[in-house]
C-alpha cells in the first residue's frame, strides 16, 4: 500500500446523499503544514515513480484503461496537477485531451459526443481537462448556451438537467462495465485564493498569456457555480465512478491527493506483466539459441 493512501479516503465522495461542498475546505492540508513542504514533495516523488511503475504494466496487460477527469473554476491548477502528478508516465500509454468550448460540428452531435470519440484506449490513461461535465456546469450557469446547441423545444423541459445527471450515470456505468476504470476530480479552490492567482497573472509577464478577461464573468457568478459543482457530484458520485473534491488552495497539496487517487485506482486493479505460457517459453528459448549462436 502506498505512503500516499491516507490521502485518499477524506475526499472521495461516492454517495452524495448529504454532501455539501462547504464542508470540505479549500485551505485543507490533512495536518501538513507549509514549512513541511519538502516532506510532501518526496511522498509526491515517491507516489510519480510508483504511479510510473503501475502504468506500465497497464500498457503491457492490455485489459482496463483509467479515465481521469479534472474539473475546476479557472486558475484552481489543473494544468499544473496534471503536469507534474503525470510527469512519471510513459507518454505512449496517456492521451490527454483538453475541452474547450464545443464547435459546430460538436454542438451538432448529443453532449457526449466529442468525449466519447476521446476515450482511452485499453492499456492507457486518458486525462479529460473539462469534459461533459461542462454540460451541468457552465451550460446550466449560462442558459443561453443551452439555446446555441438547437436541440427539439420539446426536449427542453424542467427536468433536462435530471435526464442529464441520468445520461452520465448510466454512461459512466457502462464504461466501468467495460474495463474504463473512472475517477473524477473537483479541484476545490477558495475565492480567495482564485483572485490572487489571477492578480499573479496580471503581475507576472510570463502568466499574463494565461489571463483571460472572460474568466471575471465566471468569478461574478461564484454562488451559482458552487451551487451546480455540488450538485452534479452530489447527483453523479457512484461507487464505480466516485469524485474527489481536493483541497486546492495549496497547489503542492492538491497534486499529493490527486497522485493517491490514481495509484490508489491502479493498485485496485490486480496489474501484472502477461503471464508466459508453455509455448511461449519454449519460442523465448529458441529466440536465445538463435541468438547465441549469431
Amino acid at each position: 500500500m502506498s505512503k500516499l493512501s491516507r490521502f485518499v479516503k477524506p475526499y472521495r465522495i461516492e454517495h452524495g446523499r448529504g454532501f455539501r461542498l462547504k464542508d470540505i475546505d479549500p485551505e485543507d492540508s490533512a495536518g501538513i503544514s507549509s514549512d513541511r513542504k519538502e516532506e510532501a514533495a518526496a511522498l509526491l516523488a515517491e507516489g510519480v515513480k510508483r504511479m510510473g511503475a503501475l502504468q506500465d504494466k497497464l500498457y503491457a496487460q492490455d485489459r482496463w484503461s483509467l479515465l481521469l477527469i479534472f474539473q475546476a473554476l479557472d486558475a484552481a491548477g489543473k494544468d499544473s496537477v496534471i503536469k507534474q502528478v503525470l510527469s512519471g508516465i510513459n507518454p505512449q500509454g496517456c492521451q490527454i485531451f483538453s475541452f474547450k468550448a464545443p464547435s459546430a460540428e460538436e454542438r451538432d452531435h448529443d453532449f457526449l459526443w466529442r468525449n466519447m470519440r476521446a476515450l482511452p484506449e485499453r492499456g492507457r490513461i486518458g486525462i479529460f481537462n473539462r469534459s461533459y461535465y461542462e454540460e451541468v456546469l457552465v451550460v446550466r450557469v449560462n442558459p443561453q448556451l443551452l439555446a446555441a446547441q438547437q436541440l427539439p423545444e420539446r426536449l427542453v423541459t424542467k427536468r433536462i438537467w435530471d435526464e442529464r445527471f441520468e445520461d452520465i450515470r448510466h454512461v459512466e456505468r457502462y464504461l466501468s462495465r467495460n474495463g474504463v476504470v473512472i475517477r473524477k476530480f473537483f479541484l476545490h479552490v477558495s475565492k480567495k485564493e482564485q483572485k490572487k492567482r489571477f492578480l499573479e497573472r496580471l503581475d507576472r509577464p510570463d502568466k499574463n498569456w494565461k489571463f483571460n478577461v472572460d474568466d471575471l464573468a465566471a468569478r461574478a457568478q461564484w454562488g451559482k457555480y458552487m451551487k451546480a459543482y455540488e450538485d452534479a457530484i452530489a447527483r453523479t458520485a457512484t461507487k464505480e465512478a466516485p469524485w474527489f473534491v481536493v483541497p486546492a488552495d495549496r497547489k503542492w497539496f492538491t497534486r499529493l491527493v490527486v497522485s493517491a487517487a490514481i495509484i490508489d485506482a491502479l493498485e485496485s486493479l490486480d496489474l501484472h506483466y502477461p503471464r508466459v505460457d508453455a509455448k511461449q517459453r519454449e519460442a523465448l528459448a529458441k529466440g536465445r539459441e538463435i541468438l547465441m549462436r549469431d
